[in-house]
């Protein structure tokens, strides 16, 4: 789907759940990576920090599965993509190919799957509800929540508000 027919609200529900430093990282988010060493350090369930650009790379050009081969490769095709593609362009391709369910992939198939509708149709409770699926999508369902999806949908949407419930590409570009 193109950019404009994916509704800006889960453009913005996927950033605050999954990225909220999207729009100011070159693909990585380092002191979110240190947060993570900490925890993993002293945690027996680990936790991951990669960026929307660096599961967009890991999702298009390369395999499942943990290796530092693949990680190695993961930061090369991040490096490029957050060289040639603009953030718009990143998001676009993130929302079409991750993994939103059990065999459904992007947010048009997600938006059909769970709320009988396109994506460019999804109100934010709806936005929300999908992007709280995603730390675990095959087990957690945007249309059948759990508690702890209705618990991260409640605490997505409080960040949406906080973030104005826009998301600015281009900042430096003053409204008159």
């Amino acid at each position: 789907m193109p950019f404009d027919k994916i509704s800006p609200d889960l453009q913005l529900a996927v950033v605050c759940s999954e990225d909220q430093n999207f729009l100011k990282h070159h693909g990585f988010d380092f002191e979110a990576i240190d947060k993570a060493m900490d925890y993993n350090d002293t945690h027996k369930h680990k936790r991951g920090a990669s960026t929307i650009s660096q599961q967009t790379a890991k999702n298009v050009f390369l395999w499942t599965g943990r290796s530092w081969v693949r990680k190695g490769l993961e930061v090369y095709f991040t490096f490029l993509i957050e060289l040639f593609w603009p953030k718009e362009r990143i998001m676009t391709v993130y929302l079409n190919v991750i993994e939103m369910g059990n065999g459904v992939y992007g947010a048009e198939a997600a938006s059909r799957e769970y709320f009988g509708k396109s994506a460019a149709k999804l109100n934010k409770v709806e936005a929300a509800a999908i992007a709280s699926t995603l730390p675990n999508p095959r087990i957690f369902h945007a249309n059948k929540p759990d508690r702890f999806v209705s618990v991260r949908t409640a605490w997505i949407l409080h960040q949406m508000a906080l973030w104005g419930g826009v998301l600015n590409y281009h900042p430096e570009v003053k409204e008159k």
